[in-house]
């Protein structure tokens, strides 16, 4: 699994010594000649010896007879998970749960970060960044109940708000805990569902996602869909009750419903658990994305509840006295072979404590009572432990056997006592320890790394030698005195609850900030958090308890509980969804269905085999031609008069005679709810397979082959639906004016408004500013500009530094320039003048097409320096990291230099209320345009140029400008009409021959000649032959 790798297996050595030297060559005769075996063999027969020998051995039989046995595989791997069935006494239904099978006496889990996550660490060296705003993390709940999830997110958010973050909270379901939030004034939004407008969030805007709980599965529909699919996603799971399902869906056979669970755990970055026995019941879900990060309230609250509820008629409930002294032996979460091991060694301490507790016939007198507690083991571990007991002389019914975790809290509420038999070595803290302490019980545990780090001997626990018998039972007669508990073992299992109220506080939040520095991709304008040394201590000392406590109404609610719950509504609806799609759905061999089929397909081929026979009868009639403009011109009129029949529909019949068509590109189905409907709009999909149904959407990519290719879709963004519009534009748009509005502007609320289409429309018709550039989105607005920087400094900020190099060496190589000449287009700041950005202006139409022509060679200059590196290694000049959009950023402002120094009139737009004011006069731009550089002439030559260089270009060289539109030149005319010319004089040619050929052909003499006789001799000859 991606953070559970192999054990490191350690040398298993005895509990009650040293182990002997290996090296020895004959240990056995060593002993034999020792003075202890010579007595024993002089004293005793050798008959009563081997006897011994034999009833020994037969006791080491019966011990494996009744000990749970795991399939081991020969392997490399030390650990591997497999499955037991455990019935409980008071449930006749069965449940599977996962067992740990370790190999050796330690098995040790590194939580390290998988090399994926490390992956997204990778920085830019060369790339700067600006800081202009914080880190942006959006956290994803169920609902705002008050629970251990609510607890442990709130204390996390609050240690990162110390460093640098910020945050946002969204809920399926509101709840009391939406005050606790609002304390910590983060902003709380509840979403429904990911198609609603109302409810609909632009997930882009944060830096990454955490969701918590099983709970918010709901909202994984948002993320599951483009363009939502890359932003970094953190998926905590609390417990394991879907850990458990998944193994009654593969035995029922509900594969759907699995993999539907599948796909949500194969799109989170990275899925943490709290404890490391998780990420083994989850194994059938383990993409290599499993991380543990220790430390949850959970125990502490659930321990609060049970309490609460039980208090004083749990002993009587479980069958104990009031006087009796309970003592439970708990263990590992992990089951390993040598666990018996652990249990004998605790039950033989414990048999001096039996002389405290004399029996009694009516059992009226303080008893002594041992449960051992396991988890979900066969009930042949009872049997052992009888096996134990009658050999260490416990009277019958002193030792109890309980498993199963749902039994752990009755377990631990109703002992005295609590140690911890497991000597297997632990990677984090164990929980079942945790909740002993906030039950206050004292705990007995062996000196195990892990365990020595929280628990002080003689302060918060007792701790003895893992070898040392003696330790541990000094230990139990210290606890015990005189059939109770001692005054001094109350006051440590009292500091033992506060110690384990606010345990690994600090473990989970370096843990998360750890994860989160790992796995997010910060933009360069965003401020990198402070290092994780810089958390106050304070924060990092418990978990934020006193936020919670002002809360009415706030009762706790179980987890498992609470997930279980869900999962049986989410299986409910999942059935009820299958039903209806195999109701709804039409028979395949229906005949009717059958019938209509071939009759379209029969039409479609008759409408095919007479478009290719008009298409072949055109190419053979002779056409005159003209100039270039004539030909193109009678190309488009013709091309217009062959799509006047075809049949319109109600968005197209409806843009009709208006002067503007502003059109929203977009990809994929996360964008759909912020998307317009009206006829003034119309959506272009990137990719095909994204594109809304039911509306006249087209797709960008059949318009553009190049934007078919992944690389070049994602590197352009939204500014390759310009090229793609913009390739034979008759086709598609007819209107005068042409605009863009990016659907990121409706969902900040940036787009126009009814006011403001009314106005942008009549400004528009009365031609109040000419040909001017109309923008409603502003730069000085932007959340990447709070600090409302000028427009070099933004486009620097949110490239990595690299916008001004990269924009200079374009223009250089788009006009042939030197090196050292300086050719960065000014872009003054002129007082309370602003920017376009998001891609939302308007044009007309023809200074569209003009603006297109610039882009498409300054897109092929960018291309031309940055295309080898970028595509080869991921790696973009532009941002600190991998960053598939390279280019986007930087043509989302190409707009504004080009109109900016073409002498367009540019003109902000009020969203709102349509109001408008002109940007950056005239009289102001005067001696600071670059007017040679953008005008129509100088560029139209060198679009003409570029289509001469293609020529006699190598047609394997990588080159982007002739896929990014149309290609014509005067002189690629002449040559098409050199090469018709020649083909007409060759088949003229081929004609003269032919007669020439037919002429000289030599013809055969004729030998006679038939003479048809008149036809008054032919009435006779028959009238003749009919009197005969």
């Amino acid at each position: 699994m991606g953070s559970l790798e192999s054990t490191i297996p350690l040398k298993k050595g005895s509990l009650f010594g040293p182990q002997s030297n290996k090296k020895d060559k004959h240990p056995f005769s060593q002993r034999f000649r020792s003075s202890f075996s010579r007595l024993l063999f002089k004293k005793l027969d050798y008959v009563q010896w081997i006897c011994a020998v034999l009833v020994f051995l037969c006791l080491v039989v019966v011990f494996q007879m009744f000990l749970p046995v795991s399939v081991v595989e020969d392997s490399e791997e030390s650990l591997r998970a497999v499955t037991l069935r455990s019935w409980e006494s008071s449930r006749q239904d069965s449940r599977e749960s996962y067992v740990l099978d370790v190999a050796d006496d330690e098995a040790v889990f590194l939580p390290t970060i998988s090399e994926k996550f490390k992956d997204f660490s990778v920085v830019n060296q060369t790339g700067k960044r600006f800081g202009y705003r914080k880190a942006q993390l959006g956290l994803v709940f169920g609902e705002l109940v008050v629970d251990s999830q609510q607890l442990l997110m709130v204390t996390i958010a609050t240690a990162l708000l110390e460093i640098g973050y910020r945050f946002q909270v969204f809920s399926l379901k509101d709840g009391p805990g939406r005050n606790v939030w609002r304390n910590l004034r983060v902003p709380v939004t509840i979403i429904q569902t990911c198609h609603k407008p109302d409810h609909t969030v632009d997930w882009l805007n944060y830096d990454g996602i955490i969701v918590s709980s099983l709970e918010a599965r709901g909202a994984f529909s948002c993320f599951l869909q483009e363009p939502f699919k890359s932003i970094p996603l953190i998926w905590i799971i609390h417990d394991n009750a879907l850990g458990y399902r998944s193994i009654h869906y593969t035995v029922s056979g509900q594969v759907e419903l699995l993999n539907d669970w599948r796909r949500v755990f194969n799109r989170s970055s990275v899925v943490v658990f709290p404890n490391y026995a998780l990420p083994i019941i989850y194994s059938t879900f383990d993409a290599g994305n499993f991380y543990v990060i220790p430390g949850s309230p959970a125990e502490a609250l659930e321990a609060d509840a049970f309490m609460a509820l039980q208090k004083d008629n749990l002993r009587i409930s479980m069958g104990y006295g009031p006087e009796d002294v309970v003592i439970a032996i708990v263990g590992s979460q992990f089951l390993y072979k040598g666990m018996w091991l652990g249990h004998a060694v605790v039950l033989q301490a414990l048999s001096p404590l039996l002389a405290d507790f004399p029996l009694s016939k009516d059992n009226s007198s303080a008893q002594l009572r041992i449960i051992v507690h396991s988890g979900e083991l066969t009930n042949n571990y009872s049997v052992a432990l009888e096996t134990m007991a009658q050999s260490l002389k416990y009277p019958r019914g002193t030792i109890e056997h309980l498993a199963g975790d749902l039994n752990a809290d009755s377990v631990l509420g109703t002992a005295d006592v609590v140690i911890y038999g497991s000597l297997l070595e632990e990677q984090s803290f164990p929980e079942i320890l945790i909740k002993a302490m906030c039950f206050e019980k004292p705990i007995i545990t062996p000196d195990i790394s892990m365990i020595r780090k929280y628990v002080d001997d003689r302060v918060n626990g007792y701790l003895f030698p893992k070898n040392n018998i003696k330790v541990l039972r000094q230990i139990m007669l210290e606890v015990i005195l005189k059939g109770k508990i001692s005054s001094l073992a109350r006051n440590i299992a009292s500091m033992g609850r506060r110690t384990a109220k606010n345990l690994l506080v600090s473990e989970a939040i370096d843990g998360y900030a750890i994860l989160l520095q790992n796995i997010l991709k910060l933009p360069s304008e965003v401020t990198p958090p402070k290092a994780i040394s810089e958390i106050p201590p304070h924060v990092k000392e418990k978990w934020q308890w006193h936020l919670f406590e002002a809360v009415r109404n706030s009762a706790y609610q179980n987890r498992v509980l609470r997930s279980n719950t869900f999962l049986d509504k989410y299986e409910e609806l999942w059935n009820h969804s299958r039903k209806d799609k195999s109701s709804t759905a039409v028979a395949v061999n229906d005949p009717f269905v059958y019938i209509l089929w071939e009759e379209e397909k029969y039409i479609q081929m008759a409408i095919t085999k007479k478009r290719l026979e008009d298409e072949e009868l055109k190419d053979r009639t002779d056409q005159s031609h003209g100039t270039w403009e004539e030909v193109y011109r009678n190309a488009k009129k013709a091309d217009r008069l062959k799509n006047e029949l075809h049949e319109r529909d109600d968005g197209e019949l409806e843009r009709t005679g208006q002067p503007l068509c502003i059109y929203e590109p977009y990809f994929g189905e996360g964008s759909w709810p912020f998307l317009h409907k009206r006829s003034l709009y119309r959506g272009v999909s990137l990719s095909g397979k994204g594109r809304r149904s039911g509306r006249d959407d087209f797709d960008a990519s059949s318009r553009l082959p190049l934007l078919n290719n992944a690389y070049y879709r994602d590197v352009l963004g939204e500014f390759g639906t310009f090229f793609a519009i913009a390739n034979r534009i008759d086709r598609l748009h007819r209107s005068a004016w042409i605009g863009f509005q990016s659907w990121r502007a409706t969902a900040r609320k940036a787009s126009l408004s009814r006011a403001a289409e009314n106005a942008l429309l009549d400004a528009i018709q009365s031609k109040r500013y000419g040909d001017a550039l109309y923008f409603w989105v502003r730069m000085d607005k932007d959340s990447r500009n709070p600090s409302q920087k000028d427009f070099w400094s933004f486009c620097n900020s949110i490239n990595a530094g690299g916008c001004k190099p990269a924009f200079s060496d374009a223009m250089r190589r788009m006009y042939g320039l030197k090196d050292d000449v300086d050719a960065l287009p000014p872009m003054p700041v002129d007082g309370d003048d602003t920017w376009s950005v998001a891609s939302s202006w308007a044009l007309p139409t023809r200074s569209f097409l003009e603006f297109v022509m610039f882009s498409r060679i300054f897109v092929d200059a960018l291309d031309s320096q940055m295309y080898d590196e970028h595509h080869s290694t991921g790696h973009c000049p532009l941002s600190l990291s991998k960053d598939k959009h390279c280019y986007s950023r930087i043509l989302e402002l190409l707009v504004n230099v080009w109109a900016y120094h073409s002498a367009r009139r540019i003109v902000f737009v009020n969203s709102e209320n349509g109001l408008m004011q002109e940007q950056h006069a005239f009289n102001n731009r005067r001696g600071k345009m670059w007017i040679k550089w953008f005008s129509y002439n100088t560029l139209k030559s060198m679009d003409e140029d570029l289509a001469e260089l293609l020529d006699s270009e190598d047609p394997n060289k990588h080159w982007l400008w002739p896929s990014t539109g149309e290609v014509f030149w005067q002189g690629l005319y002449e040559r098409e009409r050199s090469l018709r010319n020649k083909e007409k004089e060759k088949r003229k040619q081929k004609s003269l021959e032919k007669l020439i050929r037919m002429r000289k052909r030599h013809r055969q003499t004729v030998i006679g000649k038939y003479v048809k006789p008149p036809p008054d001799s032919e009435e006779s000859s028959n009238s003749s032959l009919v009197a005969v």
